[in-house]
């Protein structure tokens, strides 16, 4: 009996897995219309299965979404930690880009879906974004004449709209960070 169980929670295990992967696989897609059933018919399982795994799609989207962006808001942690704030925000900056261009679609399917797993990596997001600019400011290499949020929102609009082009210039990321980094130097004081 217990071989059973056990092979039910392997098989309950890996069909969690594939419905979460077939999700992101969804969510990447500008075209997928997000529902139980075409979950499940990527997944291969059936959407019973898909409900089961997660309490429904909102839920499963959550875990999607979020599980997507905890590797970056990580990625940005470690570069904060690992090098100077301007280095590791104009490093995160193109990485941010790219995961953005990556997944420029997921935006447009979340809607209003209460995502709170998502919502808590987002704020994790923005507040190492944060960090960056202000350690920045801090080191006397960005600006300081910008309140930080504002700069945080300037980077986050600017990133996704550079991320939603339609261009295929690999150096357009390198580009729009360079600029930006070149705008948020700190200002010679102008006399009155």
């Amino acid at each position: 009996m217990s071989t059973t169980k056990v092979g039910l929670r392997a098989d309950a295990v890996r069909n969690r897995q594939r419905t979460l992967e077939a999700t992101k696989a969804l969510l990447a897609d500008p075209d997928a219309t997000i529902t139980v059933e075409a979950i499940a018919a990527q997944a291969g399982v059936g959407a019973a299965t898909v409900v089961r795994a997660f309490g429904g799609k909102e839920a499963l989207i959550d875990a999607a979404v979020s599980s997507l962006l905890a590797p970056l808001v990580q990625r940005a942690r470690d570069l904060l930690s690992g090098m100077g704030p301007e280095e590791a925000l104009r490093t995160f900056l193109v990485e941010l880009i790219a995961f953005q261009a990556a997944h420029h679609a997921m935006n447009a399917q979340l809607g209003e879906l209460n995502l709170p797993a998502t919502e808590a990596e987002e704020a994790g997001l923005r507040q190492v974004i944060l960090d960056m600019v202000t350690q920045a400011r801090e080191t006397g290499t960005i600006r300081t004449d910008l309140d930080p949020t504002v700069t945080v929102t300037l980077i986050g609009e600017c990133t996704y709209a550079i991320a939603r082009s339609r261009t295929t210039s690999p150096e357009l990321p390198g580009s729009y960070v360079s600029v930006l980094m070149d705008g948020l130097r700190p200002q010679p004081r102008r006399s009155g």
